[in-house]
């Protein structure tokens, strides 16, 4: 089963490589102190953030398989909550919905999120040590 594990956790990566360098390509394009059209500094820290946070993400993926498994549910999981708030706020009354639906960042990290929570369980097998923890030897 370690080889499903690696097929996955290289899918993620894969994806959150992908984010990283749209991060990183809006920075190049508006700068580091952009505020990502208006939005409030601390969104516009957290987008930025990411330049730098997805990359490490799917490093630790291979290199410390099960934080980095973590790491990514959380790290998708805030991402798409983050985005629904922002559009929601910035959405006219009876709009985030249509909103929504209408913009592939956010339908493309809805699906990465739904992928993920489906193949967790796959990504997480053969990623180390069992997931109980080994009772101590007491005499």
């Amino acid at each position: 089963m370690q080889h499903g594990s690696v097929i996955v956790r290289s899918i993620w990566a894969a994806c959150l490589l992908i984010g990283g360098l749209n991060h990183a390509r809006i920075l190049l394009q508006h700068g580091l102190s952009w505020d990502y059209g208006g939005v409030a500094w601390a969104s516009a820290a957290y987008w930025s953030s990411l330049t730098i946070i997805d990359p490490l993400t799917a490093a630790l993926l291979f290199v410390r398989p099960r934080a980095g498994i973590v790491l990514t549910v959380l790290l998708i999981v805030t991402n798409v909550v983050h985005n629904l708030t922002v559009t929601a706020q910035n959405s006219p009354e009876g709009e985030l919905l249509t909103d929504a639906l209408s913009n592939p960042f956010i339908l493309s990290q809805i699906g990465f999120m739904v992928f993920v929570g489906a193949t967790v369980r796959v990504a997480w097998k053969s990623t180390g040590s069992g997931t109980h923890l080994q009772p101590s030897a007491t005499h």
